[in-house]
């Protein structure tokens, strides 16, 4: 029983792994941003994800907040909280002026402004954007700004 119990929790821990590590549409299906994952949280430097009895809607999308005092801190002012290009990867916006999902884990916060990236499997290979947008910031989040008018509105 104790080896059954061990073997579930392995399990479990595996599929929460594979879980944060997935790619997810900025806004999923059922209108909720960013995988859940709390906006106002990745200013104070790190990604939590929310809850959905924390909840508030902003131009028909669903954010979720860690607490009631992020959720309160969102409605003041929401547009501070958003991230860039709809929350879209912005190394993909920047370097390859296209939508690519985002790991709500990989981000960054410059001048006040939230970015998320690609982080995970490409072609059966691990591959994460944010170090080439590390490496490129300046170059890259000019491109990225100058093409996402157009690539906002591409499919």
């Amino acid at each position: 029983m104790k080896a059954m119990k061990q073997i579930f929790v392995l399990a479990m821990a595996l599929v929460w792994g594979i879980a944060v590590q997935a790619q997810v549409d900025p806004v999923n299906k059922d209108g909720v941003a960013i995988g859940g994952y709390d906006v106002v949280s990745y200013f104070s430097g790190e990604a939590k994800q929310g809850n959905k009895a924390y909840a508030a809607k902003h131009n028909g999308v669903t954010y979720y907040f860690a607490s009631k005092a992020n959720k309160a801190t969102f409605a003041q002012s929401p547009s501070m909280y958003l991230p860039q290009f709809d929350g879209y990867c912005a190394w993909g916006v920047g370097e390859k002026q296209a939508k690519f999902p985002i790991n709500p884990e990989t981000f960054d916060v410059i001048d006040g402004k939230l970015y998320l990236f690609f982080n995970g499997d490409f072609n059966g290979e691990p591959f994460n954007t944010l170090p080439d947008w590390s490496a490129r910031t300046s170059e890259l989040k000019k491109a990225a700004h100058t093409s996402w008018p157009k690539v906002k509105n591409s499919k």
